[in-house]
């Protein structure tokens, strides 16, 4: 075990709380146990511990031992707690390791954390990430496909909306809740901010009733039909094309 390692793993030690682990054990469904520390702890444990280290190398070694040694579900909270820190946040270099934690991690709680990553990849390089997600979309995990939808989540007017019916659409007939909750999710939040294009988008597309009342839990559950149902992102007509 590395040095760092060493240091944060005590920290969240000397912070545990058995009472609360086992009410996050249970809320969670985890075989993993906790130790009864919260994610705001364990951030600011991460920061603590990582405030002299720079290296965006090191910091991904030492993610990597933390996630795959990991003892308590802490440990891998706090493993993406270093990806989110500076230099490590949109730098391609870390994509490998969002993709294991991903695929090992197999639970909501991981993929939507580090579907944060993910936006900021969009952010720093846009097409390399553009053509990543798309690939996930249609990738046989479906942790893989989640993290894929809602990788454009808190873009708001950043929002490729191309880009976000390229990674629903394979979805769309997929019956697991994960991904049926993950498209409405992101339709969901586009939906702020791009209010026709989404009504339009429902409207074309055969979206299970969970998606469908997800996205428009804003807007009505109405469709598209004799509405503005155009929209510009970045300057460009985003009304979705039917298929």
């Amino acid at each position: 075990m590395t040095a760092l390692a060493t240091t944060i793993r005590s920290a969240l030690a000397d912070a545990a709380d058995p009472d609360r682990a086992a009410g996050q054990q249970a809320y969670m469904k985890s075989t993993m146990p906790f130790r009864g520390v919260s994610l705001p702890h364990v951030r600011t444990a991460v920061r603590a511990a990582t405030k002299g280290e720079k290296d965006p190398a090191v910091r991904r070694d030492v993610a990597l031992e933390l996630w795959d040694d990991a003892s308590f579900r802490e440990d891998r909270y706090a493993a993406m707690a270093l990806l989110a820190l500076r230099p490590a946040r949109g730098d391609l270099a870390f994509v490998p390791l969002i993709e294991h934690m991903v695929r090992t991690g197999r639970w909501w709680d991981f993929t939507d954390d580090l579907a944060h990553r993910v936006a900021e990849l969009h952010d720093a390089h846009p097409e390399a990430t553009a053509a990543l997600v798309r690939r996930w979309s249609t990738d046989d995990d479906m942790w893989m496909r989640r993290i894929a939808i809602i990788s454009q989540l808190g873009r708001r007017d950043r929002v490729d909306a191309a880009l976000l019916s390229d990674v629903i659409t394979p979805n769309l007939a997929d019956p697991e809740f994960f991904i049926r909750k993950a498209i409405g999710w992101a339709l969901r939040e586009y939906a702020r901010v791009a209010p026709a294009w989404v009504a339009a988008f429902v409207d074309e597309r055969p979206l299970s009733p969970l998606s469908r009342r997800e996205a428009l839990k804003h807007l009505g559950d109405q469709s598209a039909s004799g509405r503005t149902a155009s929209a510009t992102v970045s300057g460009a007509a985003t009304r979705p094309s039917r298929t």
